[in-house]
């Protein structure tokens, strides 16, 4: 009930949901992960749960999957030019693939993102409608 009336303890709990997914999938594919992922990760799901309350009407579930794959590079170009180029951290390097940007971005993980956002779609909008009561969520795919 708490988390339905609060809408700060809403957000810090997609936030931390979203982030430790996020540096799971890292190190499921990775091996590893580092702090900063939580952040970005926390930072995309919030965003990524946003798209269905900008978004007046039912959105397309692939337009979901184009918007979100967006938003996740972008937040990761953001990541990694702080992270990596800034503070020198070198948490990660995209260089060797092609049609990447600094080493921050590539296309490749570009077509990741969008082929994993459905589950980050689901998980929230279930985590929405489970945990804080909110509408059920609907599906159209095209």
């Amino acid at each position: 009930m708490l988390l339905r009336s609060n809408n700060v303890l809403k957000y810090i709990l997609l936030f931390l949901i979203g982030g430790f997914a996020y540096g799971g999938i890292e190190i499921i594919f990775r091996g590893y992960s580092h702090i900063s992922m939580l952040a970005a990760g926390g930072i995309c799901f919030i965003l990524i749960g946003l798209i269905n309350e900008v978004q007046s009407g039912e959105i397309a579930l692939i337009k979901q999957m184009i918007i979100s794959a967006v938003i996740i590079t972008t937040v990761e170009l953001i990541t990694g030019l702080i992270v990596n180029i800034w503070l020198n951290l070198n948490v990660w390097d995209y260089s060797d693939y092609p049609y990447n940007l600094m080493g921050q971005i590539c296309i490749y993980y570009t077509v990741i993102w969008f082929l994993l956002s459905p589950l980050a779609i689901f998980m929230d909008d279930y985590i929405r409608y489970f945990i804080m009561g909110e509408k059920k969520p609907r599906y159209k795919i095209i």
